[in-house]
């Protein structure tokens, strides 16, 4: 098992070198690792765990809707329909959404009112089709700037989803 210290954004003289560092550690976390949920339940720890986010987890995709997978945070919305939400949408649209105030986006789900901003992520498998998405809730607005979407889209590189 290959040791993981705790990164926080404070430790770093900028977010880029922050987000190397994840990289980094990700990186080492997944190398050898085949199983879906063992790599979703990693990343979503390591992510959670180096920043005060309010949620962060998968939905895997499953038909026509998202079903919740491994997560850190509160409970959450089971199931997400194809185009619903701000998971739904960046699934259908394919491509990363994020939406600085929450209350601006016309219909999104509100799993949990505390959450104020959101960044959701498409996660492809080895077919190069969306098989997940990865969300994050911030209970702050405008938590996400334009370095965290390029950090956090770098990280998901490595995630290869084949369930």
């Amino acid at each position: 098992m290959t040791s993981i210290s705790q990164i926080t954004a404070a430790s770093y003289p900028s977010k880029s070198h922050y987000y190397d560092a994840l990289f980094i550690q990700l990186q080492a976390l997944i190398a050898h690792e085949h199983d879906a949920v063992i790599i979703m339940a990693q990343t979503a720890a390591l992510l959670h765990f180096s920043n005060t986010w309010h949620w962060t987890g998968f939905y895997r995709v499953s038909k026509h809707e998202l079903l919740l997978g491994p997560y850190q945070g509160p409970p959450a919305c089971s199931r997400i329909a194809f185009g619903k939400g701000v998971c739904g949408t960046a699934w259908k649209e394919a491509r990363t959404i994020n939406v600085p105030d929450v209350n601006q986006f016309q219909g999104h789900i509100a799993c949990s009112s505390f959450s104020q901003s959101e960044l959701v992520i498409p996660i492809y498998n080895s077919q190069n089709c969306i098989c997940a998405v990865l969300d994050i809730d911030s209970t702050e607005t405008h938590a996400f700037d334009a370095t965290d979407v390029a950090g956090i889209e770098k990280l998901c590189t490595l995630i290869r989803l084949d369930t």
